[in-house]
């Protein structure tokens, strides 16, 4: 039986939750975990439901056959298999510690994705990419030609099929129509430092500043630099007995961390957008998601 899960938003209301379990039952299909939050600010409403399916239904058979269920309530619906790989492209640039564990984390099936290029600004990792048979573009970024190489990016998104976009230390502004076109499914990793230590050496300010917290954000890419709707974060405290280099390499651990937690939840379909913030589900149990791996 395959794994399957179904995705809702909705405006808020009564009778939702009876009329997506009545449903499933009808369709042969047995919940095995679900999750739902009713925002009383926006009024609307969020649900995830994994199931089973004990009659060999297909994803087609459930959307056509759920569409007379979605309409009464205004539904946005979307039903996935939950072992599906999700096709991905990372985007980086000199810092390789995100790109290196996203690599790892795939191989290993530790997460549920298909790397279908990199991207880069240099040349730095090539080696390291092609080694695994995964294409590698490099594509220089100049004030002068910005909008003939977001052209060249969209173009391997479109021929690879890529569903998401994972800036993993990717140090290039996106223009508002790449964020526009590609919304929702842009996801970014930063340090937490912000706005406090700006540009160039943030863990050297914050190591100059004494700060006891490192931490990092990731979230999903908009117009508005670094400030789109968050998915993850996490801090690691730090004494004034470590160094300046102990902050990077702790500040490394946690972002590259932070970031494939982000990519799990978002390929499970456990991050929903809500405004200008996310609601973001919990991993069932013994989800790769909730070990701490860094």
């Amino acid at each position: 039986m395959s794994k399957l899960a179904l995705r809702v938003t909705c405006p808020s209301t009564r009778g939702i939750v009876a009329a997506i379990s009545t449903f499933l039952a009808g369709q042969g299909c047995n919940i095995t975990d679900s999750s739902q939050f009713d925002d009383s600010h926006t009024g609307r409403f969020f649900m995830r439901v994994s199931f089973r399916s004990e009659e060999s239904k297909t994803l087609k058979d459930l959307r056509e056959a759920f569409a007379t269920v979605a309409k009464p309530f205004d539904m946005n619906a979307e039903f996935f298999d939950e072992a599906a790989r999700r096709k991905v492209i990372i985007m980086v640039s000199r810092f390789g510690h995100c790109l290196n564990d996203l690599l790892y984390r795939s191989k290993i099936g530790a997460l549920p994705i298909e790397i279908v290029a990199v991207i880069s600004n240099h040349m730095d990792y090539q080696k390291v990419v092609v080694n695994q048979d995964i294409p590698y573009y490099c594509i220089r970024v100049t004030k002068e030609n910005k909008a003939e190489a977001e052209a060249a990016q969209m173009r391997i998104v479109r021929d690879t099929g890529a569903e998401l976009i994972v800036l993993a230390r990717y140090m290039q502004v996106l223009s508002d129509e790449m964020c526009r076109e590609m919304s929702g499914r842009i996801i970014n990793i930063h340090h937490s430092f912000l706005p406090s230590f700006k540009g160039a050496n943030p863990y050297k300010q914050a190591f100059e500043r004494g700060v006891k917290l490192i931490g990092a954000t990731s979230h999903y890419v908009t117009a508005d630099l670094d400030e789109g709707p968050i998915i993850e974060q996490d801090i690691v405290r730090i004494t004034h007995a470590q160094s300046g280099e102990d902050y990077v390499s702790l500040g490394r651990d946690v972002e590259a961390s932070v970031l494939s937690r982000a990519i799990h939840a978002h390929v499970h379909g456990r991050v929903f957008l809500n405004g200008e913030k996310t609601v973001v589900f919990p991993a069932s149990p013994g989800s790769y998601a909730s070990e701490r791996m860094g």
